[in-house]
């Protein structure tokens, strides 16, 4: 995978990168990342930025490296505030499951005024369809809705790094979120992703997600093929 110093430090790029990948269950806890040598090659970088990486998740609390033993996962949940929003793959990654995300498509939208968005966003906005793999299987897939001004930070980043994460590196905390579910039958691009027959009614989420300054950032719409796994909401004190 090739990282560019354009999106900042190369160090930062890969520590956010493995970051994800645990968070989504990729490297389980109790397991070895995949050594220095490895990740050099992947990134194509020195064992000085592999190093360096390595040691900003250790300090995060997400591996605990060993001396001849390789560098071992501890943790597989988020701390930062996006965590709320983040809530349900986390407790599906602490189940045994793997996640995997795949963007589908990232374009720039007109709304006309009569359309759902255009109250919402304005006259244009950026829309993302991504894919989540549970377990290698399609699970979910979503559009995301976000506002113009995130036009240049996803479509330069959004292949790499998570969506959420993005925000948060550029101080954009969402703070609230809003959901509301229903059970819908989805366009036909999404029952042949997800790979369901025609006319197959799934769960429908949609939420809405603000900043501290209560700025609606993203809409998004999300389909689950609730036959792989139902969608768990985790109330807590």
């Amino acid at each position: 995978m090739k990282i560019s110093r354009n999106k900042g430090p190369l160090y930062t790029q890969i520590k956010n990168i493995l970051k994800d990948r645990i968070l989504h269950g990729i490297y389980p806890i109790g397991t070895n990342i995949p050594p220095e040598p490895h990740l050099e090659e992947e990134f194509e970088v020195s064992k000085i930025t592999v190093r360096k990486a390595i040691e900003e998740l250790s300090q995060e609390g997400f591996v605990e490296k060993r001396s001849g033993k390789g560098t071992r996962v501890l943790r597989n949940t988020s701390t930062s505030k996006l965590s709320k929003g983040k809530l349900f793959t986390e407790l599906l990654v602490e189940s045994g499951h793997k996640l995997k995300k795949e963007v589908m498509e990232v374009t720039s939208l007109k709304n006309m005024e009569e359309d759902f968005l255009y109250p919402l966003f304005g006259a244009q906005c950026i829309c993302i369809k991504r894919m989540y793999y549970l377990d290698e299987q399609p699970y979910i897939y979503f559009y995301h809705f976000m506002t113009m001004k995130m036009r240049d930070l996803v479509q330069e980043n959004i292949k790499d790094q998570s969506l959420y994460r993005l925000m948060e590196q550029q101080g954009i905390i969402l703070e609230k979120f809003t959901d509301n579910f229903d059970v819908s039958n989805p366009p036909l691009e999404v029952e042949q992703a997800l790979q369901v027959n025609t006319n197959t009614s799934l769960l429908k989420r949609m939420r809405y997600s603000y900043s501290e300054e209560n700025e609606l950032i993203e809409y998004s719409e999300g389909y689950y093929n609730t036959n792989l796994q139902e969608y768990v909401l985790n109330y807590e004190k």
